[in-house]
């Protein structure tokens, strides 16, 4: 991988990338610790520091936002959002469908349309947001995070309208890292905003550590931290990488007598076992972090124990509740299900390894072809939902275990290890394209 990132740096295009994407993150992060006008500085510092079993952050905020009470505060959330609610709708509204069918002209009007839906999801945020701080933490009987003199309509206004706009800018960054950078900008957004948060989380496990009883319980604490995670990290790269390859061959070829084999002395078709990605456990902390959005605007005893019991993470001090945690692994299978079987149609898939002569052995032609497939992708999906609900609970359980909250688990690392991986394959393909030989030298 080093010697990847070597090769790179000495091409004067990838070189170029390289820098204006650090150069974006750079902007990104200075406009992340960007106060939002109006705020206290002095009792948000009194909050986030005078409690230590806190991180300050929701698992969301932590993997969309840009950090909470700057102008950068929703992060990309609002766009992934809408990017995902775009998706699901291009499946289920026939001119949306028939859109993305056109072309990139299609597509270009269906992220045109994306955008003006995040500009909408970020202005209602924005404003919940804002109106929540007038007594944070949320249901929790807090203070104002506003200061007394600048707690007025206006400034509650100005500061709605501030976060908003620095959404739309983080959209803006992101579809230029995309566009002049290497892989996609939204993701390098969300693994910086990651990475921002671990140094925190750090001192936050070496503290645990060093402040127990005894140095045994701190050692055996500093241990099993170490060991959950390099277990976590290990189970990521090889569910990431792994496939289920469906055997093909080629009648033609093999009429013709120059099969083409492939590893394994076959054709194959492979389909990964992370079909659908990180993709349904953020749509469900999304979903789930919905409520508190609407407690910021209706600050009612019902919708604070609604709160509590949707709950699934000590970001912000609440307790962990069994419902929250139970709702949140169903939606995580719900969403890996529902993802998945849009993300492949195996229909098209067997109609067009018809039309290409090609076959998968002992299976015939046509629907039973498609039936094979669509049987397989279930099961990869059962797969991919356990995988995604033991990633998404590796943070609880270490919550509930250990005396403080680490802030970042097995979710926000498979979104770390999957952008830099993908970052890699992105660098690997530029270099072959340059006549260097990467990963095969």
């Amino acid at each position: 991988m080093f010697k990847i990132f070597a090769n790179a740096w000495r091409v004067q295009d990838i070189r170029r990338k390289l820098l204006f994407i650090f150069l974006l993150l750079l902007i990104y992060r200075i406009g992340s610790v960007i106060p939002l006008p109006g705020i206290d500085l002095g009792m948000l510092y009194a909050w986030r520091f005078g409690d230590q079993t806190t991180t300050g952050m929701t698992l969301f905020s932590l993997i969309a936002g840009g950090g909470h009470f700057s102008v950068f505060a929703m992060g990309i959330a609002p766009y992934i959002t809408a990017s995902i609610i775009m998706q699901l709708l291009t499946y289920a509204v026939p001119a949306l469908s028939q859109m993305q069918k056109d072309g990139d002209d299609g597509r270009k009007k269906i992220q045109q349309i994306t955008r003006y839906l995040a500009v909408g999801l970020a202005a209602v945020q924005a404003a919940a947001t804002v109106f929540s701080y007038r007594n944070w933490p949320p249901g929790g009987g807090g203070f104002n995070l506003f200061r007394p003199e600048h707690q007025n309509m206006m400034v509650y206004v100005v500061a709605a309208v501030a976060m908003m706009t620095g959404t739309i800018f983080i959209m803006w960054l992101a579809e230029l890292l995309t566009e002049k950078g290497i892989g996609s900008g939204a993701s390098f957004l969300i693994f910086a905003n990651i990475l921002a948060g671990m140094p925190g989380d750090i001192s936050r496990i070496w503290g645990m550590a060093t402040n127990a009883a005894s140095w045994l319980i701190g050692g055996s604490q500093l241990v099993l931290v170490l060991l959950v995670f390099a277990l976590i990290i290990t189970f990521v790269v090889l569910v990431h990488e792994g496939e289920r390859r469906i055997p093909v061959q080629n009648a033609r070829k093999a009429a013709a007598g120059r099969m083409n084999f492939g590893r394994g002395g076959s054709e194959y078709m492979p389909l990964k076992v992370n079909i659908a990605g990180v993709l349904p456990i953020i749509f469900a902390v999304s979903i789930m972090h919905f409520p508190a959005q609407i407690l910021g605007f209706w600050q009612n005893e019902g919708m604070a124990n609604v709160v509590r019991w949707l709950n699934f993470t000590s970001g912000q001090g609440l307790p962990i509740h069994p419902f929250g945690v139970a709702l949140y692994v169903v939606m995580i299978f719900a969403f890996t299900h529902f993802y998945t079987s849009f993300s492949i149609n195996p229909v098209d898939m067997a109609e067009n390894m018809k039309k290409n002569g090609s076959f998968i052995p002992g299976i015939r032609p046509g629907k039973p072809t498609s039936d094979y497939i669509q049987i397989t992708v279930k099961r990869l999906s059962w797969i991919g939902s356990v995988f995604y609900s033991i990633i998404a609970l590796t943070p609880i359980v270490l919550d509930i275990v250990l005396p403080v909250s680490i802030g970042f688990g097995g979710t926000t690392i498979l979104i770390v290890i999957g952008v830099a991986l993908e970052f890699v394959k992105q660098l690997e393909s530029q270099l072959l394209m340059r006549h260097y030989k990467g990963f095969l030298n």
